[in-house]
C-alpha cells in the first residue's frame, strides 16, 4: 500500500498557522509581484477568487474587508514544508517528497487499519506543525493520488480516504474525472473530450493494445495503476534535477544594460547554490530576457542565449561569470524587459567530475571558496557574502503584503507576551 500525505490549501494554511483569527476567513496568497493568485483557501474559493486570477480584480473584496491577502513569503512556505516532511518520515518507514505539499510514504508490510494510521498521521503533522493535511491510501501511487482528493472533497472521511476493495476502487473511478487524473495531463485531455470520455473508469474499459498505441508506455502505466496493479516504483531518494531555473517579473520595465547586470548576476548566483546543494555540476548556462507581452504599444522581444561551459562546474564565479557573458549576447537596446531567468542544464553528480588537465588545482580551489560562501551565507543569511558583479542593492519585488519569516530569521520571529489574568 501507498499513501500520498497533501497539505490543504498550503500557502494559505502556512499564513494561517501564525494568523488563527484567519482560520474560517477568506485568505489568498500572490504570486512574485504581487501579480496573480496563486494560493485560495476554501472560504476565497467560495467567493469565486480562480486560481491565477489577476490580483487587481479582487481588489473590491479586499478594498471591503472580505479578503485576507499575502505576498508570497518563500522562506516560510519552505520551513514549514521541510517541518511536514520531517514529522511525516519519522511515522512511516519511507517517504518520497513530491513537490513542497506533497509526499508519499510506503506502507508495504505496515499493519492493518491503516485508515485510522492516516488519521493518526495527519493529527500528528496538526499538532506538531500546524498545518492540515489529507491523506489517500490505496495500492498504488495514481489511486492514491485519487484518494488524497476524495479526502479534501468529503469531511465525513475525516483526513483519510482508504481505497483498497476493487469495488470501492471501481465505484469511485466511475464518476472521478478523467481530466483530474494523475498522468493523464492536458494533450490527452483534450483527446481524451474528443472521444467523449469523461471519468476514469471509461479509459480503463479501453483496450490495453488502444493505450499503449495511443499513449504510449507512459499511458500504459497509468492505465494499470488506475487497476490496482503497481508500475510506478517508490523512489526513496529524490531524482537529481535536469535543470536548475531561477526567474523573475520586474515591477516595472529595464532598458539598460546596467540595471540588468547585477540582477542577472544574483540569479545566477542563487542558481549556482541550488547545484550545490543537490551536490551536482551543470556544462550550459542560459539567460533569457522578456518584454512585457501585455504592452502591445511597445516592441516585442523574447531571446535566449546558450553558454557552453569549457568544464562542468558549481562555481558561483564561473557560472555568474557565463550568465553575463549570455546577458550582453541577447540584451538590445530601445526594449524595456520586463522579466530574466538564467537556467542550469546539463547537470552530473560533482562525485563523478573529473579534474583538468590544464588546471589541475582549480576544482579543489573553487571548491574551498564556494564551501565558505555557502557556510558563511547558512549562519549569517543569504546575501552575507557575494560575488561582485551582483552589487550592493539585491533585486527586491513587490510584495506589499508580505508576512514576517516566523521560522527562519531571528529578527522577524513572533513575539509572545505572557502576564498576569486581565493585563496586557
Amino acid at each position: 500500500m501507498y499513501g500520498l500525505c497533501d497539505c490543504n490549501n498550503f500557502y494559505a494554511s502556512c499564513e494561517r498557522v501564525f494568523r488563527p483569527d484567519l482560520v474560517g476567513r477568506p485568505v489568498v496568497v500572490l504570486s512574485n509581484n504581487d501579480g496573480c493568485i496563486i494560493a485560495r483557501s476554501n472560504e476565497a474559493k467560495a467567493l469565486g477568487i480562480g486560481m491565477g486570477q489577476p490580483f487587481y480584480q479582487i481588489r473590491p473584496l479586499i478594498d471591503r474587508g472580505l479578503v485576507t491577502v499575502f505576498s508570497a513569503n518563500f522562506a516560510l512556505y519552505g520551513d514549514l514544508s521541510r517541518r511536514v516532511m520531517a514529522t511525516l518520515r519519522s511515522l512511516v518507514p519511507g517517504i518520497e517528497v513530491y513537490s513542497i505539499d506533497e509526499a508519499f510514504f510506503d506502507l508495504r508490510g505496515m499493519a492493518e487499519p491503516l485508515d485510522e494510521l492516516g488519521r493518526s498521521i495527519g493529527r500528528t503533522i496538526r499538532r506538531n506543525v500546524g498545518i492540515p493535511v489529507s491523506i489517500g491510501i490505496a495500492p498504488t501511487k495514481t489511486l492514491a493520488k485519487i484518494a488524497s482528493k476524495l479526502a479534501k472533497q468529503y469531511p465525513r472521511l475525516n483526513g483519510c480516504c482508504y481505497m483498497h476493495r476493487p469495488e470501492d476502487i471501481t465505484k469511485v473511478l466511475r464518476k472521478f474525472p478523467l481530466l483530474d487524473v494523475w498522468g493523464i495531463g492536458r494533450r490527452y485531455g483534450r483527446m481524451f473530450d474528443r472521444m467523449g470520455l469523461r471519468t476514469a473508469q471509461q479509459f480503463v474499459e479501453l483496450p490495453q493494445e488502444w493505450v499503449r498505441a495511443r499513449m504510449g508506455v507512459v499511458g500504459l502505466r497509468t492505465w494499470n495503476e488506475l487497476q490496482g496493479m503497481e508500475c510506478i516504483s517508490f523512489e526513496h531518494m529524490p531524482p537529481r534535477k535536469q535543470q536548475i531555473t531561477l526567474s523573475r517579473s520586474f515591477p516595472h520595465e529595464i532598458h539598460t544594460l546596467e540595471e540588468l547586470d547585477p540582477i542577472v548576476a544574483e540569479f545566477a548566483s542563487m542558481c549556482a547554490e541550488k547545484l550545490r546543494g543537490e551536490g551536482s555540476v551543470c556544462r550550459e548556462v542560459h539567460c533569457y530576457l522578456f518584454t512585457n507581452r501585455h504592452r502591445e504599444d511597445q516592441p516585442q522581444r523574447y531571446e535566449t542565449s546558450l553558454q557552453l561551459l569549457p568544464e562542468p562546474t558549481d562555481s558561483t564565479l564561473e557560472i555568474v561569470r557565463q550568465a553575463r557573458i549570455a546577458l550582453r549576447q541577447v540584451f538590445q537596446p530601445g526594449y524595456g524587459y520586463k522579466k530574466a531567468g538564467v537556467i542550469l542544464s546539463q547537470t552530473a553528480p560533482r562525485s563523478g567530475l573529473q579534474g583538468s588537465l590544464f588546471t589541475p588545482d582549480s576544482h579543489e580551489k573553487h571548491a574551498r571558496l564556494m564551501a565558505v560562501l555557502d557556510s558563511v551565507n547558512k549562519v549569517c543569511g543569504r546575501g552575507t557574502l557575494v560575488v561582485a558583479a551582483q552589487g550592493t542593492e539585491p533585486f527586491r519585488m513587490n510584495r506589499e503584503h508580505l508576512s514576517p519569516r516566523y521560522t527562519t530569521d531571528w529578527k522577524e520571529l513572533l513575539v509572545v507576551k505572557a502576564g498576569p489574568k486581565g493585563k496586557k
